[in-house]
């Protein structure tokens, strides 16, 4: 297996156990854990404490790669486009913007990562496959999740820039060439609807200003006046609810 197919099986496997380890069993989860800093005659020894720091070191990128590989890119951009199309500067909050935008990656992912635990993780736990096998049973959706957001053309690119023989199949395409063609993928179609989210406020900016100007009143700025307008309409239109529902189904 490769390292990417690890890193993403690692931070899978802690998402899945603390999500679904209350269904699992009702005893305590916190370990005991002792670390003990001194010298050693063992090699034995040297080569579990490296391992221990290749551990804690996966554990802190874990989160970055879960997050790169999920809804949760096309989500938060699109929110920061909306925020700024709002002029509203830091309404929402950063706080307020991340939590919806990790809550509605939960809503979304849901499925794929219930997939993930059942043919992945619990049988592993359960010793009835190998770790390679639930390798591959909790990637297998992720990875599906991610080629149905991936576009053909940055795919294709990322497969011809590699040094690598030409996959045959979808099956055969490298989880470390896929992340990077998904993330471009997300970015793009967060750009797309970030503009379609800017037209109209643009117009009332438009309108605003043009409104200002005939009037004479070339100092005052137009943001002052079109805000509240834009959140009038924001809210008149219903806006979050038009938001997150194209949001969700956009990954449908």
């Amino acid at each position: 297996m490769t390292r990417p197919q690890r890193l993403l099986f690692l931070g899978v496997s802690l998402l899945l156990f603390f999500c679904f380890i209350g269904d699992a069993s009702a005893a305590p989860i916190i370990p005991n854990v002792n670390i003990d800093v001194g010298s050693s005659d063992k090699p034995q020894d040297v080569a579990v404490t490296l391992q221990l720091m290749a551990v804690l070191t996966i554990l802190s990128i874990a989160p970055s790669i879960l997050i790169m590989t999920t809804a949760f890119i096309r989500i938060v951009v699109v929110l920061g486009f909306l925020r700024n199309a709002l002029s509203t500067q830091t309404s929402p909050p950063n706080m307020v913007i991340i939590g919806l935008s990790l809550f509605l990656t939960f809503y979304i992912m849901a499925p794929y990562w219930s997939q993930a635990n059942e043919y992945g993780l619990q049988p592993y736990l359960a010793g009835e496959i190998t770790q390679e096998e639930a390798i591959d049973n909790t990637i297998a959706p992720i990875r599906e999740f991610m080629f149905k957001q991936t576009r053909e053309a940055d795919l294709a690119m990322f497969v011809n820039l590699a040094d690598a023989p030409r996959p045959a199949g979808p099956e055969e395409v490298s989880t470390f060439t896929l992340i990077p063609a998904y993330m471009i993928s997300e970015l793009k179609t967060a750009f797309q609807l970030g503009f379609m989210i800017y037209i109209p406020f643009i117009v009332i900016d438009m309108i605003v200003a043009s409104t200002l100007m005939s009037m004479g009143m070339m100092m005052l700025p137009p943001v002052m006046i079109s805000l509240p307008f834009k959140i009038l309409l924001f809210v008149l239109v219903d806006g979050w609810h038009l938001l997150i529902k194209s949001l969700i189904v956009s990954f449908k």
